[in-house]
């Protein structure tokens, strides 16, 4: 092909075909019927796009650890969120909100972080690119419940206030 414009089209076309086969809808992998609070230590950040993935080792009310995938958002929604690469770190202590992958493995989406100093993150969830937007800090999206117990005398009244 003499046409250099022809072959920078076809050239990018190729590179970002394996990004786009690789970023995929919320619904494909995750049940948003499924939440999940994971605490654990931080073992692995992988900051690559299309998503940011990070392992955590949970360990079980028997003792067992498991270690867990859990997808977050791309970089730029996460800078966007208030992130920077190095947020966070092997070793550290987190929490997470999410929901966990329709197959029941542990992989997970997560929704909110909470860093070992009490800051919480949002995770630019791919929940809410199919409700048509992306969370942001400080969001108002609903958050998935958590499914560890509440202490008596905790829970919030659900009736309308007048």
């Amino acid at each position: 092909m003499r046409n250099p414009t022809v072959c920078a089209a076809i050239l990018a076309l190729l590179l970002g075909a394996g990004t786009a086969s690789a970023h995929h809808a919320f619904s494909r992998d995750f049940d948003q019927n499924k939440p999940v609070t994971l605490n654990g230590t931080v073992t692995k950040v992988q900051w690559t796009s299309p998503h940011v993935i990070t392992y955590i080792d949970v360990k079980d009310n028997s003792g067992k650890v498991t270690n867990w995938k859990v997808e977050m958002g791309s970089p730029a929604q996460l800078t966007k969120a208030g992130w920077t690469r190095d947020k966070l770190k092997v070793g550290e202590m987190v929490s997470l909100q999410g929901w966990q992958a329709k197959n029941g493995t542990h992989f997970a989406n997560a929704e909110e972080v909470t860093m070992p100093n009490g800051e919480k993150l949002s995770a630019a969830s791919s929940y809410h690119e199919q409700k048509g937007a992306v969370a942001t800090s400080g969001s108002k999206t609903p958050k998935p419940q958590s499914n560890e117990p509440k202490p008596q005398g905790t829970e919030k009244s659900t009736a309308p206030k007048y």
